[in-house]
């Protein structure tokens, strides 16, 4: 799988882009195959809490799934479009095979 994990208004530390490597390494079980992710974690700059958005965008045959959320931590934010692009993934499998 190709990566491309952007940082976008702050400099993210390695446990942050290790866990959502990590996460979005864990959607392959869901649908195959994912041949790239994009993910941009931006720090918004505004008087709002919820400051910290992730987008996700993931590179299948076809057509690409993409997502995005933002809360008031990136780790929530993550597993946030992480579940709207699997939730994607699974009714794409699920047409795929009533196609068949």
């Amino acid at each position: 799988m190709k990566w491309d994990i952007q940082t976008v208004g702050f400099n993210a530390k390695d446990e942050l882009m290790e866990t959502t490597k990590e996460q979005v390494l864990g959607l392959e079980k869901f649908y195959t195959p994912i041949i790239g992710a994009e993910v941009y974690l931006r720090l918004e700059y505004d008087e709002n809490q919820e400051n910290k958005k992730v987008q996700l965008k993931l590179n299948i045959p076809g057509e690409d799934v993409f997502a995005e959320h933002q809360s008031d931590t990136f780790e929530f934010s993550l597993r946030e479009a992480i579940d709207k692009v699997k939730r994607q993934l699974l009714k794409k499998k699920e047409l795929e095979r009533a196609h068949r």
